[in-house]
């Protein structure tokens, strides 16, 4: 078999699609957590901490020089290693929004898939008559006559 044929056989395989599928939606569904968190919610945060802006929380781990303006970006760019851990706070706040946010749906998904198996099936065949059952009803009719 060729390497072109073991990988096409290999990238049309079920969980390999679907995989990548669920990347891909994955990677576009953080980006609105993203926007959701540092749109939304820090600012309401931040005005609720007296208009604490957690973009610019962090320690210079370095002498600033007189003349920097006291943001992160401008310390970044004076060459100052900083200690962004704001930064750290919004990101954290991101993994703990979206976790829920996938729970909730794993728990949505669980409770339609038991619903599903909760549904009535089909009326099954009863098991086969066990033998030594058949052979007693024989000898037992025999008898009758």
């Amino acid at each position: 078999m060729s390497v072109m044929q073991e990988f096409k056989a290999f990238a049309v395989k079920g969980n390999v699609v679907d995989l990548a599928v669920g990347v891909i939606i994955g990677a576009a569904f953080g980006k609105i957590v993203d926007s959701l968190v540092g749109d939304i919610i820090m600012p309401v945060v931040g005005l609720v901490f007296g208009k604490l802006d957690f973009s610019n929380m962090f320690v210079a781990l370095g002498t600033v020089p007189e003349g920097t303006a006291p943001t992160l970006a401008a310390v970044k760019a004076a060459g100052i290693p900083v200690l962004a851990y704001g930064n750290f706070i919004t990101i954290a706040l991101n993994f703990v929004i979206l976790a829920f946010i996938i729970f909730v749906m794993v728990k949505q998904i669980n409770r339609l898939k038991a619903e599903e198996a909760a549904a009535p099936a089909a009326p099954a065949e009863p098991p086969p008559t066990p033998e030594d059952v058949v052979l007693l009803r024989e000898i037992r009719d025999a008898l009758k006559k």
